[in-house]
């Protein structure tokens, strides 16, 4: 069997489908899975066991060729988009599976009906059940070459890391929107604490994240220094970077995602988003942190009133929760 798994879009969804991707791996471990994938996000499955191709999505028509010249037998659609299960009929994909959404239900071969609210990783792990794979474990997990772990403790090296102080990342960054950030002049006053405890802080994120970066650099007080690889990384890189860390200080967001299913230890600071729905999984130690305010969730890309959701989640609370993984 030649199996094709469209990708969520986003990394941190990307991150929670791999249980689901992992359920069919158990179910067909003969079978030839490969992933079709946006560029933002396809180099992460160069990190999961049993993906044998990632192919690159750039344009519907390219993608079509591309995956009608592989001959698959079936295609799981994550994404419910109508423009995913268009690509895959168009692609003569005789299987098309996928949840009835956006208009597509005469596009799939098998269309399963859109379940109540779940955790997006339960999510898409019921779509699989449906289909007749059984569930394993909800925990996302990702595998970092030796290779790039060395070239990770090279780049921390070369950005100013003495090779024995303890690492705690900050992604101070969010790709949803505003919202979804704590305030950069909490990130500074985080990283100022943990500087003078003896904890190397390194700021991650894409190049999107340079601007939120920025401005926590400039709050930084007086005499408190963070290495800063803000857009200066691969994905695998990343996660490379992260594997060398003691704990990862975020908001939430892919990095988030990113760290828990490589077993960092993660603080997460949840404003707007559902965290019932969008928590880090992950074998290691995850801390989620909210301020309750009558408004949310509110789901929105900027708080029109006070972000108090965000604002509200004090420098204590996340540097008590960030030291118990020192």
């Amino acid at each position: 069997m030649r199996l094709v798994v469209f990708a969520p879009n986003w990394l941190g969804d990307a991150v929670m489908s791999l249980p689901a991707l992992a359920d069919l791996r158990r179910a067909a471990p003969d079978a030839q899975i490969d992933v079709a994938a946006r560029a933002a996000v396809a180099p992460l499955f160069t990190l999961v066991p049993g993906i044998q191709e990632t192919i690159t999505i750039q344009d519907r028509g390219e993608a079509v060729r591309r995956l009608r010249e592989r001959r698959y037998d079936a295609a799981l659609l994550l994404p419910n988009s109508f423009n995913a299960a268009f690509i895959a009929r168009k692609a003569a994909i005789p299987e098309r599976w996928g949840y009835r959404s956006d208009c597509r239900a005469l596009l799939l071969s098998r269309a399963i009906a859109v379940p109540a609210r779940l955790h997006q990783a339960e999510y898409y792990q019921h779509l699989t059940r449906r289909l007749g794979f059984a569930s394993g474990p909800p925990e996302p997990r990702l595998e970092v070459r030796a290779e790039l772990r060395d070239t990770a403790a090279a780049l921390l090296t070369t950005a100013g890391w003495d090779g024995r102080r303890p690492l705690v990342a900050c992604a101070p960054g969010a790709a949803y929107g505003g919202a979804k950030r704590w305030p950069a002049a909490s990130f500074g006053e985080l990283t100022g604490d943990l500087s003078g405890q003896g904890v190397t802080v390194v700021l991650i994120g894409s190049a999107a994240d340079r601007a939120a970066g920025d401005q926590l650099l400039a709050l930084l007080r007086p005499g408190t220094a963070a290495l800063d690889l803000i857009g200066l990384t691969s994905l695998p890189d990343l996660a490379a970077v992260l594997t060398q860390c003691r704990a990862l200080v975020t908001n939430d967001s892919g990095a988030m995602h990113l760290a828990a299913a490589l077993g960092v230890s993660v603080t997460a600071m949840f404003g707007p988003t559902n965290e019932r729905e969008t928590r880090p999984l992950g074998p290691g130690r995850r801390i989620v942190l909210t301020h309750r305010v009558w408004c949310r969730p509110c789901m929105l890309r900027e708080c029109p009133l006070t972000h108090r959701c965000m604002r509200g989640i004090s420098v204590d609370a996340v540097r008590e929760a960030t030291q118990a993984a020192l």
